[in-house]
């Protein structure tokens, strides 16, 4: 919550960002609010600063492979690093954020004071943006594997370098524009249920389009299996369809990590919508910390399986790491 010209307004962007932070349906009317015998389970704010630190250094590391390996400057892992970007700025930005509490709770900078409350519309944005950015990096990712296995021969006319730049750098204003314009209108109903409703329709689309996709793949499987053996011709077709299909396998896994890390923290912003006074909603809201870790574990998660199903990446990470000569 926030006070502005003495109205008190629910920005729920700051508070349910914010671990640590006292949750707005707690400091809204007592007696419109159901109590609940569900205590607030506490995680430890030296937990937030190990995955937080941790996490950004692992997701900069992805982002300088990708950047100075020659060997990655196609399509796919162009989309990827913009992923470890995104990554790369919740992870700094909640690791501020966490500073900024441990500074403000041991009285060293004001809680309401309006050099922090403008630098908690910032770290709101980035958050924000950062979140509308893993999705939209996700789709442009799907995107791309279904190009690369079913239109395999005119994948490199139709994803030229040229033109994933020009989707990555749409990708980046229209989130970062969409971003200001959540914190700067939180106050609407309306753009808790956009910011909701975004997450849910990208899911569903995410998800139709990889079923099609291993659908389709499955019965290509079947027609190249029953092509007859044309020597090493065949063999090369099957070799670039099993890399394919192990590339969108790859990105399947991290599509399941990122539903299994942000879905309960959007479970509890449609229970803040839907039950804001049910007792039983208050225990799930309860859990609210253990979401943040999840939430945030989510940018620690994502380049070990990079570095696990990638064996390009793999070896670039492991080469960095020894300072040897790998560009």
């Amino acid at each position: 919550t926030k006070v502005k010209n003495g109205t008190l307004k629910f920005h729920f962007y700051i508070s349910l960002f914010n671990p640590h932070r006292e949750p707005p349906w707690q400091t809204m009317n007592t007696t419109l609010v159901t109590q609940s015998d569900c205590p607030d389970v506490k995680v430890p704010i030296f937990l937030f600063f190990t995955i937080g630190l941790a996490s950004l250094a692992e997701n900069v590391l992805v982002v300088v492979a990708v950047t100075c390996n020659r060997n990655l400057h196609s399509p796919m892992y162009y989309f990827i690093c913009s992923l470890a970007a995104f990554n790369t700025i919740a992870s700094l930005t909640k690791t501020c954020e966490n500073l900024m509490i441990t500074f403000a709770d041991v009285g060293h900078l004001e809680k309401k004071g309006p050099s922090e409350t403008k630098l908690d519309d910032v770290m709101d944005c980035l958050l924000c943006m950062s979140f509308l950015g893993s999705i939209s990096s996700f789709l442009a990712i799907a995107v791309d594997r279904y190009i690369t296995i079913f239109h395999a021969l005119r994948y490199h006319n139709i994803m030229t370098m040229q033109r994933t730049r020009a989707i990555l750098g749409v990708i980046w204003i229209t989130c970062g524009m969409s971003a200001i314009s959540m914190v700067t209108f939180f106050a609407s109903t309306f753009i808790m249920i956009c910011f909701v409703s975004f997450f849910i329709i990208s899911l569903v689309i995410i998800c139709f389009l990889y079923v099609y996709m291993f659908m389709l793949a499955r019965i290509h499987a079947r027609k190249i299996a029953a092509l007859p053996s044309s020597g090493g011709r065949n063999c090369h077709h099957q070799q670039r369809w099993g890399s394919s299909m192990r590339g969108a396998l790859t990105l399947t896994i991290l599509f399941g990590a990122f539903m299994v890390c942000w879905g309960p923290f959007f479970l509890h912003l449609i229970i803040i919508m839907v039950c804001p006074t049910n007792p039983y909603c208050e225990c799930y809201r309860s859990l609210f910390q253990l979401h943040m870790v999840l939430l945030m574990s989510h940018a620690l998660i994502d380049p070990t399986i990079y570095a696990f199903r990638s064996p390009e990446l793999r070896e670039t990470f492991k080469k960095m790491l020894l300072f040897a000569n790998w560009k």
